[in-house]
């Protein structure tokens, strides 16, 4: 990839469907979800920040930049999305949620080939027939864009895409998409 790629990990969240908790640091295979999903995205990025509202010394201590929103009131993905986009220091920013433990190794390429296919300026991932537009990857300098956006009391994530170039990038592998919501979502529940 000649332009490099921002990978941004959205923790930012109250949880609660999760009964509050912070879905991020919840336990699986005895690991919090944000390791696995750390260890899927760090080989696909030039660098990675976590956007978190709470447990920011935790967050900091898995070693990368962890920055809280930037927009107040716990503004949903948007928000994450939002201040990863104002610290990016690459051209490209790939979100993805903290709670997703199986998300495509190849997810950046894969987004990135679709990206520049239709010339967009941004993408996001499909799979069994359902958009997934929290794994989008976008252009750094949307930022003022999405600000706008949210100022005008826009919180949808696929409400904004709406409002950009966007493609869409099929994957034949839904479950690589299956987000840890509730406690019964996790494994032997």
């Amino acid at each position: 990839m000649s332009e490099g790629v921002s990978g941004v990990v959205l923790a930012g969240g109250l949880g609660r469907r999760m009964g509050g908790v912070d879905k991020g640091l919840v336990m699986l295979d005895g690991e919090p979800l944000v390791a696995h999903v750390l260890a899927r995205l760090a080989p696909q990025v030039d660098e990675i920040l976590i956007t978190a509202n709470r447990n920011l010394e935790r967050y900091r201590a898995f070693g990368h930049a962890v920055l809280e929103d930037r927009i107040a009131g716990f503004a949903g993905p948007l928000a994450g999305l939002h201040a990863g986009l104002c610290a990016a220091s690459q051209a490209l920013v790939l979100s993805v949620p903290c709670d997703v433990p199986a998300l495509p190794g190849d997810l950046a390429a894969r987004l990135m080939r679709g990206l520049r296919a239709a010339g967009a300026e941004a993408a996001v991932a499909r799979a069994g027939g359902r958009l997934h537009p929290v794994f989008c990857l976008c252009r750094r300098d949307l930022r003022q864009r999405l600000e706008t956006f949210m100022g005008g009391g826009g919180r949808r994530v696929q409400g904004w895409l709406e409002t950009v170039d966007c493609a869409v990038v099929d994957f034949d592998e839904p479950r690589c998409f299956h987000n840890i919501n509730t406690p019964a979502d996790l494994p032997g529940s």
